[in-house]
């Protein structure tokens, strides 16, 4: 986990979410978790496939919808999200990152916070926006 010793800087701060979002889309999960302060990460993968995968589904009208636990079994969609805008808070130590699936904006957004720790700054989360 990336530990700063002093209150980092925006840019610091979005380049490990970028590292962190590279490996989730690799499939690398165990390595993405140990990048940050991590919140269970099943969530996080469910809330962008439902954002998604099953949304987009839903919007072109397909016949039937993807399998329950196919979100889990086959990660290969995650290669279709991106990061698109740094939204921070007026205190700098929060801010959400808004997702696009095939160049889309979609509905779920991922917050993080910068929070100060006995070992110095870390970065936690994601927590999911809808």
């Amino acid at each position: 986990m990336e530990i700063w010793t002093e209150r980092p800087a925006k840019t610091d701060v979005e380049a490990v979410v970028r590292g962190y979002f590279s490996l989730l889309r690799a499939g690398r999960i165990p390595e993405a978790e140990q990048l940050i302060d991590h919140h269970p990460v099943r969530h996080v993968l469910k809330s962008l496939w439902t954002g998604s995968v099953e949304a987009s589904a839903i919007e072109d009208g397909a016949s039937g919808s993807p399998a329950a636990d196919e979100w889990e079994q086959d990660l290969s969609w995650l290669g279709e999200l991106d990061l698109a805008d740094f939204h921070w808070g007026h205190t700098g130590s929060s801010f959400y990152v808004e997702i696009t699936y095939r160049a889309q904006v979609i509905e779920v957004a991922l917050g993080f916070w910068v929070r100060p720790t006995d070992a110095g700054w870390v970065l936690t989360g994601p927590a999911t926006y809808w």
